[in-house]
Parts: structure tokens; sequence; C-alpha cells
């Protein structure tokens, strides 16, 4: 399967609560140095200026290897924070280069993210949905269509879930809105079985696959979570990357815009 690494988001400090009462979130689990910590202690490394980096989630390969040696302290609902730590000489070195002139900001390529932009037609295709029913674009026109492409192995992907009920389904439930959350690269049982447990946690949408990322590959490239909000007439009228504040608002709002028409 083609890896596709998860957006890398800056971890905000704090922990995340439910957002409904059918929906709680998991702990985070925070790795430094290969090892679990506490958020005192990265808070403590923070205040001491040793925190390198921060990030949201990890590749599938990394998860495993972690599961591999932590297991349950890890588990299939957990979200990873992976914190990088400076060494002595290079918080020395840092320290040096913070206090030195600013230089001039290096210009950095942005990578491509969309195949598919606001205002094109959205790609046809037949997702078929983990309780085997098959749903085709194309016969959903005259809906408003979210399709959000995600992992099991993504964290952010996973966070995003659990805000969808309150921010997405719940305002929407008695318009002609419809969720296609599709897996991209997956086995079916492999998605099965976190659908099972998202659905334990009262996560109920249109769980589909993309095994061999057949629409994927129409859609998006590189990171996921993707979402694209798509008109009553097939045009793909929002996009939105990752799982970053005020995502699900946005196109929440997008959603009803469309929906007044």
């Amino acid at each position: 399967m083609k890896k596709i690494i998860c957006l890398t988001l800056l971890f905000t400090m704090h922990l995340f609560h439910a957002q409904n009462k059918g929906t709680k979130k998991p702990e985070n689990v925070i790795i430094i140095n290969n090892e679990i910590v506490s958020m005192e202690q990265v808070e403590k490394y923070g205040s001491e200026g040793y925190v390198k980096s921060m990030a949201k989630g990890v590749t599938e390969e990394e998860r495993n290897e972690l599961a591999k040696k932590f297991g349950d302290k890890i588990g299939d609902k957990e979200f990873i924070i992976v914190v990088g730590i400076y060494t002595e000489q290079e918080k020395i070195e840092n320290d040096k280069k913070n206090q030195s002139v600013v230089k001039e900001p290096k210009v950095i390529a942005k990578k491509e993210q969309y195949i598919l932009n606001v205002n094109d037609t959205a790609k046809d295709f037949i997702v078929k949905l983990i309780d085997g029913k098959e749903v085709k674009l194309s016969d959903l026109k005259g809906k408003v269509v979210l399709v959000n492409f995600w992992a099991t192995w993504c964290g952010p992907c996973l966070q995003e879930f659990y805000d969808i009920p309150t921010k997405i389904l719940e305002p929407f439930k008695n318009d002609d809105f419809v969720l296609l959350a599709i897996s991209i690269g997956e086995a079916e049982n492999v998605v099965a079985k976190k659908v099972a447990k998202l659905n334990q946690d009262g996560l109920r949408f249109n769980f589909g696959i993309d095994p061999n990322q057949k629409i994927w590959n129409e859609y998006a490239v590189n990171s996921i979570p993707k979402n694209f909000v798509i008109d009553q007439n097939g045009i793909v009228k929002y996009t939105a990357m990752g799982n970053v504040e005020g995502n699900l608002d946005n196109i929440a709002n997008e959603i009803k815009k469309l929906l007044s028409k």
C-alpha cells in the first residue's frame, strides 16, 4: 500500500474533550525519545527551551513499531503526539542562533495537495461501504455531499471524526446532505475493525473503503485528512486539509450556504 503521511500539526497543549454525550475522545499518548511521557514532563522541557518539535500523528509503520514496544498503552484508540527534544549541544547552538540577527526567511516550495479544486466537477465514483452497500456519487445529485478521505492509522483524521457528529451530522440531519468518509489504501478487514471501535464511541457515518486508492487518486495527493464539499450539481465548492481549529466550522458554513440555495 502506498503510504501517505498524516498532515503534521503543532499540538496546542490542551486535552481533547468530548463535544457531545455520545462521543468521548480518546486520550493522547506523548512520546519523547521513544518513551511515553506525561504532559507535565513536556511542559517542563518546554519551559527550559528543550522542545524542538511537536507533531500530531505518525505513519502507519511508526504506529506499528510503537504498538510492538508499548502494547496496550498505545491502543487502537489513542492519538499519538511525538515530541522532539534538543540535545545539550543542539540547545546551545539554538540559543546562539536565537540571539543572533534574524536572517532573511527561506522560500519554501509549496507542495501540491489537490488534483480537484474549487469549481471543478467532482469525479464520479462508486464506493463500497463497510455495511456492504455501494454508493455512486452521481446518484446523489440534488444533495450536498461531504467527501472525507482518512486512514485508520491517521491520528488527525480520527480526532476530526469525534467532532463531526455535533458540527456536521446533527445540524444537517434533516437536510439533503450526505457524508462519505472514505478510507484510502487499506484492506476492508482493517477498516471494519477500526469502524467497529468508532461505532462503539458513537461515531456512525457512511464509512467506505478505497483499498487501491482509485478514488483518492482522482481527488488529491499527499496529506490527509482532506475534505471536499460538493454541491447539488456535482461541483466542488470547498476543500479543507488537516484537522486544524476552525476547519469543521468552515465546512459546516459552506454546507449551510449550499443547502440554503
